[in-house]
């Protein structure tokens, strides 16, 4: 039901369910299913577009902080981004690009520090192992990195945090690096300070760092990535309410 959900409220199902409405008044309430209808397609276009996308999603990254300034962090905890079932190159159960990129920057940090990493993640739909079981593999087969604890009860970020606290209290590790994608920290963060910890934020996933060379036409042409990234922008803004709410019940 959530997936539905999301599929149906977030773009760019929300907006085409919205255009399609639109035009289904068109009979009897014209001029009002017209203005629907060109609303929703218009922030179709806008939220496809590099310029309106980009500036979305880095309104929610931090700036970029070095962790490692850090000197009291006692543990790493890595959060799952998703996972895909089984695919035929790897006979198993795999990550998907979002969970690889935390992962592998979880492991730089466990080089760099040697701190006890925790990995979570777990079944969130489908007949897969745990999230969790995934990245604990490809940390210790492939990036040779050992992982202390297996969180594999969560189903979203808030039991993220509940189940990391369930595990990392009892050992009195009270303060982290929080392992994610930049633009999910702002979310992560609540969940998880709201789950007791102190959160030294360890985000991974920037833009990379070029020269200004100025706008271009391609800045204003929509794409499927730039669709993505506007996509991530509403699913973390509603997300980061409903926490907010979440956590003060």
């Amino acid at each position: 039901m959530t997936a539905v959900l999301k599929a149906l409220l977030l773009p760019p199902g929300g907006l085409i369910l919205a255009a399609l409405v639109g035009l289904c008044l068109c009979g009897k309430r014209r001029r009002f299913g017209r203005t629907i209808s060109g609303a929703a397609l218009t922030l179709l276009y806008l939220l496809s577009t590099p310029i309106v996308a980009g500036y979305l999603i880095g309104s929610l990254m931090p700036p970029y902080v070095d962790p490692l300034t850090h000197r009291n962090v006692q543990a790493i905890v890595v959060l799952g981004g998703g996972t895909v079932g089984k695919v035929p190159e790897y006979g198993k159960d795999s990550v998907t690009q979002l969970t690889l990129a935390r992962v592998r920057y979880g492991a730089r940090l466990q080089r760099l520090t040697g701190k006890p990493m925790l990995v979570s993640g777990g079944v969130v739909r489908g007949p897969t192992s745990p999230e969790a079981e995934q990245m604990r593999a490809i940390l210790v087969d492939e990036f040779q990195v050992p992982v202390e604890w297996l969180e594999s009860a969560s189903t979203d970020t808030f039991t993220n945090a509940v189940e990391s606290a369930r595990i990392l209290t009892p050992h009195g590790i009270k303060t982290i690096y929080l392992v994610t994608h930049a633009w999910h920290i702002p979310r992560a963060r609540l969940a998880f300070e709201a789950a007791g910890f102190d959160v030294v934020p360890a985000p991974t996933g920037f833009p990379s760092v070029e020269q200004d060379e100025g706008l271009s036409i391609l800045d204003f042409l929509p794409r499927a990535s730039a669709l993505l990234n506007s996509y991530y922008f509403c699913h973390e803004v509603i997300g980061y309410a409903a926490y907010w709410l979440r956590a003060r019940l």
